[in-house]
């Protein structure tokens, strides 16, 4: 099964970083930002940006004279032991974020054997996470999540993923057609939010947009009441600016 690989804004975000954080671990003494500006060929506006998040995100630190060195959280990653459980704590800290940042529910899934997971996910009182009425396994056509996963493979993948799971009507809305489903996921764009309105569970609306590291097809969702729907495509839109740090803990 091929992947279709298109570049995305949080994708080339995640590639200038990693470019930066392989500049300031060759300089273990620490690197300035007008050295990581001659050294990576990134601007100095878009430098600032990326130094100001990998910060932030403990992959980076500062030292007294403004010099960059390597932070604690690049430091756990790239450890051999225990690197899973770092990982899954660094994103979840990140979901946690997210979901603070756009006030809904936010997931991370991934496509593996042929199967749809949420690995994780970040919730709250406030920002409940969906009722899962129906295995999402087995409702990719109707969901966010399955969505965007299935756009990110080949035709072939598609077609086969949906001979092995039945595409049941789950609301008045939901795609029952594998032609007219098939035609939509071509049309979509790698750049644009995938959306789900009310097509999986009535009183709810969502939006995903892919993460694929390598040959790891992945997407990050929100879930909104309904009566929010007003609020999904600013929300979507908040959600794939800052999938970048996402992508980077994945790269690592």
């Amino acid at each position: 099964m091929a992947l279709k690989h298109e570049p995305t804004t949080p994708y080339h975000s995640a590639q200038e970083a990693l470019r930066v954080l392989e500049t300031v671990a060759r300089n273990s003494s620490g690197v300035t930002d007008a050295e990581l500006a001659r050294r990576t060929g990134i601007g100095q506006e878009r430098l600032t940006t990326l130094l100001r998040m990998l910060r932030r995100e403990g992959y980076v630190e500062q030292i007294a004279d403004g010099a960059y060195v390597t932070g604690e959280t690049l430091a756990r990653l790239t450890s051999a032991r225990r690197r899973e459980q770092a990982l899954r704590d660094k994103l979840q800290q990140t979901l946690d974020r997210l979901r603070d940042s756009v006030g809904a529910a936010v997931y991370m899934s991934r496509y593996v054997d042929g199967e749809i997971a949420v690995t994780q996910y970040a919730d709250s009182p406030a920002t409940p996470k969906v009722n899962e009425w129906v295995d999402f396994r087995s409702s990719a056509h109707a969901t966010a999540i399955g969505k965007s996963l299935l756009t990110q493979l080949d035709h072939a993948g598609r077609r086969d993923h949906l001979a092995r799971h039945r595409m049941a009507r789950l609301t008045s809305r939901t795609i029952t057609s594998d032609r007219l489903l098939l035609s939509r996921l071509e049309a979509q764009p790698p750049t644009v939010p995938v959306l789900d309105l009310q097509e999986y569970a009535v009183g709810t609306v969502c939006a995903a947009v892919p993460i694929t590291a390598g040959n790891s097809v992945g997407c990050l969702a929100l879930s909104l009441p309904v009566e929010h729907a007003h609020r999904l495509r600013q929300a979507a839109d908040t959600l794939n600016r800052n999938a970048g740090p996402v992508l980077l803990s994945m790269a690592i």
